[in-house]
């Protein structure tokens, strides 16, 4: 090959590259521009979630704040539920519920647990001052179809609501007791790992409840 047609191969190679280059730069501040105008109405969508599920668990309540207080308990909840055995498990949000007249009602905690069988479960749980579970919300689960994943069905979540207990305990021959719920039936991780997070919740609120 001569050496223009090598100069001219060279040069086609380099205009394709620098097209090339200049495509993927348009595509890169395309994305990301249209990342920016979308995230607003991403994290509103994601904020209204949270909500309902607020609202689910605490129907009675105006207003979800979360209080100084509860941030300096987050920070400590890792260090408080590894003393009570909880691993694998995290308190991810703590806000105290308000009526219309901002008096306080009770509290929303929301807990992760890495414990599940496909793998994270994250839940919203409801608990008045007087020491009533209101219920529980799933936010998010792999959990398998037709098995864990009726860990979300309210027949499995009703289980826990208007409970006046300090913890729960699973059980697979029949629920005798407030305390008691019965597992799923072929799914005794996810049940145990819907507890665990339970509990590691209403922890937290009994360190909090202490505290004041």
């Amino acid at each position: 090959m001569s050496k223009e047609a090598n100069a001219k191969k060279s040069g086609t190679i380099l205009k394709d590259a620098a097209i090339l280059f200049i495509i993927t730069l348009i595509a890169g501040f395309a994305l990301g521009f249209v990342h920016e105008i979308t995230l607003p109405a991403i994290e509103a969508q994601q904020l209204q979630a949270k909500m309902e599920a607020y609202r689910t668990v605490f129907p009675g309540a105006a207003e979800f704040t979360e209080e100084d207080i509860l941030k300096e308990k987050l920070l400590a909840a890792p260090e408080l539920l590894t003393s009570k055995g909880y691993t694998n498990i995290t308190i991810d949000e703590a806000l105290s519920a308000t009526d219309e007249n901002n008096n306080k009602l009770g509290y929303v905690v929301v807990v992760t647990t890495q414990e599940g069988y496909g793998g994270a479960i994250t839940l919203s749980l409801g608990y008045t001052l007087d020491g009533t579970v209101n219920g529980i919300e799933l936010l998010s689960m792999n959990e398998t179809a037709g098995l864990g994943a009726k860990a979300s069905g309210k027949e499995f979540k009703s289980q826990f609501a208007e409970k006046k207990v300090t913890e729960f305990a699973y059980t697979k021959t029949g629920a005798k007791s407030d305390n008691e719920i019965d597992a799923l039936s072929g799914a005794t991780i996810t049940t145990r790992a819907v507890v665990n997070a339970v509990n590691s919740g209403l922890c937290f609120i009994a360190d909090l409840k202490n505290g004041n």
